[in-house]
């Protein structure tokens, strides 16, 4: 389990923390969007249809669509519904889908450079409330022991709470582009081949060093940390060529 330094015994005034349903919610619609299940400019179903759909409340579902329009995959316009923004085949100004353009070793570059940065800004600016979420969502990564794709989506979500930690939402929205373009098939794939459980404990000893390094307020520590698994990552791709 994480070992928490410092929570203080009532947490200060932050950003909102999305509980697990919410959360839940919003990955489920997120997956949709992103296969097209809801292609852009379509109107997605009624709250109504969808709180059924998906066995919740109606103000979770509400909680989840501001997320999602916050990160501009939906529109919500009164009195009409709430409609897709997102376009998985979004072009750069070469015309090419951003996604498809972006191979794996691209990928690295930007991580290589967001993702220390970020770490050095959540240590900055992580709110208690946000650290305490953090660590939450690191015990769920820690019951994990042989689902690769269960560990890779709190992963995921684990960097989200960091890049959102940093307070800037012009990384946050650059971020977003980023874990895009990580859902493409060959990263999947490469988590089906080498995320074993001796692999998935050895993120999860990891990703307790770095949680731990963003409670105590250690800067270099936690870059340290993106840093090496930047390294660890850029192995498994050249073992894929």
């Amino acid at each position: 389990m994480p070992v928490f330094f410092g929570r203080p015994s009532t947490a200060t005034p932050a950003e909102p923390i999305v509980g697990s349903t919410v959360q839940y919610v919003i990955d489920t619609l997120i997956r949709r969007i992103v296969s097209q299940e809801y292609g852009v400019d379509e109107r997605l179903p009624s709250e109504r249809q969808l709180a059924q759909d998906l066995g919740v409340a109606r103000n979770t579902l509400r909680e989840a669509l501001d997320q999602l329009e916050e990160r501009g995959m939906i529109l919500r316009r009164a009195g009409s519904g709430s409609f897709v923004t997102y376009d998985p085949n979004g072009t750069t100004e070469s015309g090419a889908p951003v996604a498809a353009e972006t191979g794996p070793l691209q990928l690295q570059v930007v991580r290589g450079i967001l993702e220390p940065e970020m770490a050095r800004l959540a240590v900055i600016n992580m709110s208690p409330r946000a650290i305490e979420a953090l660590g939450e969502t690191l015990s769920r990564m820690e019951t994990v022991q042989t689902d690769a794709s269960a560990f890779a989506r709190l992963e995921e979500e684990f960097h989200r709470q960091i890049a959102q930690g940093t307070g800037n939402p012009l990384l946050v929205a650059c971020y977003n582009l980023v874990l895009d373009v990580r859902h493409q098939s060959f990263r999947a794939a490469m988590y089906r081949r080498h995320l074993t459980p001796n692999r998935i404990a050895s993120y999860q000893r990891g990703y307790n060093a770095l949680f731990n390094a963003i409670a105590a307020r250690d800067i270099e520590q936690a870059t340290e940390f993106m840093k090496l698994t930047l390294i660890e990552d850029q192995k498994l791709l050249l073992q894929e060529e």
